[in-house]
């Protein structure tokens, strides 16, 4: 993302559009045109109230536990972390006014002063201590637990300030602190039973503040008066999300006004959308890639002539058709280009010196044989959550079975879909399963840090010394150069062994009915609170 300081780095918006190509032709790669668009026209007044659509009703409002789509989507007009990132990626003051990593061991953030939370109390150190505390304490069991695996402390060192320190040079944490793992709530609030649930709800900072969960329905978010940013001051008087899972009843009630927008839109409903009079589809910049996890490396797909064989089994261009609606780009890392945001520049040479990933059956067959793995069984995930999850499912069983491997799909329930990534338990019996997986910074080094030896998101227990070691060179180097060309090392490790299976690119979709209008297109708006910006079209 950025150096160590608030110096500017190139946003990846840029990267997005040059990795997509702007205008994005057809191609024999089972891709349609499309462009990546910035930003919507700004809003021209205040509106009453918005209805947002989320795919799937979030399991909690706990930022220990936002690390997927739609409590993210939520959260962000309701919490606020210590750093900010924008819209075009990059990273500014938020809640903290200033930070400064006076050695590679210590980061201190001075507090802004004067803000409020929801309840009308004034944030202060002791909040943001309480807050940063929570993901290290494990009977919280934080989703973002890996982000304090170099802290030693969190102290409160004057009225409005908060010294971190670390065991070891941590670049990635500071970048960290805009996204869930940086949020700040009210200490008085995080102490009540149920912090996060649809009867206690939460208490921050954000432009919006919680108004009521009805469960199984919607979570209404109301207008915060006393919000401290007056360039962000909300537009529009609540917004209320709505939960519908269905793709086809989703799209239906965008494309009849019955929901004002949506982020995250299925494929699937891509043409329809397109077409409508009644509003508009945006595809945003994204730091976004579709990739197979192998999550046990002990079982079938331990041996790398297996994974190697299934890579080489897929039909890519065709999953990209069937799937994302041509909607997307085959992919040659599990990272995608859009996040190298640090080194957008240099990104392009080391993605283009990674070798493709075409298919070859013939060559797969020879590789199941050479490892003994013929007729061996391998268990995917798949479920009715989305409907690239089951497109991508059958696509993988089709090409194991061309190759000699018996693929069986184990079906999860839509709502236990995301406890496949926060639950080991979970993932048991299951050999591999597919993600959207998004970084909420434009540094590459948030995905690849993730392969580290014991880290949280290490679904398949991958581990590799030298990886390790490259891990901690990397985010020891306060130069975004230095550190991108380490990053680039780690990702040539993590294709050779193809520790994720990569499969493609997509861009960031919104659709808004043309009553409405301003929020940002791309991937920010999970850690940008992007409805403050939400008002009227005319």
């Amino acid at each position: 993302m950025r150096t160590s300081r608030f110096a500017a780095a190139t946003a990846s918006l840029a990267l997005a559009a040059a990795a997509c190509g702007g205008p994005h032709p057809a191609g024999p790669d089972g891709s349609v045109p499309f462009e990546i668009t910035g930003d919507m026209p700004p809003a021209k007044g205040p509106v009453d109230a918005v209805t947002w659509s989320l795919y799937a009703e979030p399991q909690s409002l706990d930022y220990a536990y936002a690390f997927d789509y739609p409590p993210n989507t939520v959260l962000a007009n309701v919490c606020e972390q210590l750093m900010r990132i924008t819209p075009d990626m990059r990273l500014e003051p938020g809640l903290a006014v200033a930070v400064a990593n006076p050695d590679p061991r210590r980061w201190v953030y001075t507090i802004r002063s004067g803000v409020r939370f929801h309840d009308g109390s004034t944030l202060t150190a002791d909040d943001v201590v309480a807050s940063l505390r929570r993901h290290m304490d494990p009977e919280v069991g934080s989703y973002w637990v890996s982000v304090f695996q170099n802290v030693t402390s969190i102290e409160k060192t004057g009225p409005l300030e908060v010294t971190v320190r670390l065991k070891k040079p941590d670049q990635l944490f500071n970048e960290q602190m805009g996204t869930s793992a940086g949020t700040v709530a009210s200490a008085a609030s995080l102490a009540e039973r149920g912090y996060g649930t649809p009867d206690a709800g939460v208490d921050c900072t954000g432009p919006y503040a919680f108004d009521g969960w009805q469960k199984g329905q919607s979570i209404t978010l109301r207008k915060f008066d006393g919000y401290w940013d007056r360039a962000l001051a909300p537009k529009a008087g609540t917004i209320r999300h709505v939960f519908i899972q269905d793709p086809a009843a989703r799209v239906n009630a965008l494309l009849a006004g019955e929901v004002d927008g949506g982020y995250l839109l299925p494929s699937s409903g891509f043409a329809r959308l397109r077409a409508a009079t009644t509003g508009r589809l945006y595809f945003g910049p994204n730091t976004t890639a579709v990739n197979l996890i192998p999550t046990d490396l002990k079982g079938t797909l331990g041996d790398l002539r297996v994974r190697r064989a299934l890579s080489m089994a897929l039909d890519r261009p065709g999953i990209i058709k069937a799937a994302a609606a041509g909607v997307g780009t085959p992919s040659k890392a599990p990272a995608a280009i859009g996040a190298w945001g640090i080194a957008p520049e240099a990104a392009k040479g080391y993605y283009d010196r990674l070798p493709p990933l075409g298919q070859d059956l013939a060559a797969a067959r020879k590789l199941v044989q050479e490892a003994g793995a013929a007729g061996r069984k391998i268990v995917m995930a798949t479920s009715t959550l989305s409907p690239e999850i089951g497109v991508i499912a059958n696509a993988v069983q089709s090409a194991g079975q061309a190759i000699g491997l018996r693929v069986e799909l184990k079906a999860v329930a839509p709502d236990a879909y995301s406890a496949l990534f926060a639950d080991a338990k979970a993932r048991e019996g299951l050999d591999l399963v597919m993600t959207t997986w998004y970084d909420s910074t434009p540094d590459p080094l948030e995905f690849y840090g993730v392969l580290q030896t014991g880290n949280f998101a290490n679904y398949g227990g991958y581990t590799n010394p030298a990886y390790d070691a490259l891990v901690d060179e990397a985010n020891a180097q306060a130069d975004p150069a230095a550190r991108a060309a380490t990053v680039a090392r780690l990702q040539e490790i993590a294709v050779r062994e193809l520790v994720w299976i990569p499969l493609y690119e997509v861009p960031h979709s919104v659709f808004v009915n043309n009553r409405i209008t301003g929020a940002p297109t791309g991937i920010a708006q999970l850690v940008y609170p992007w409805a403050a910006a939400l008002g009227s079209a005319g």
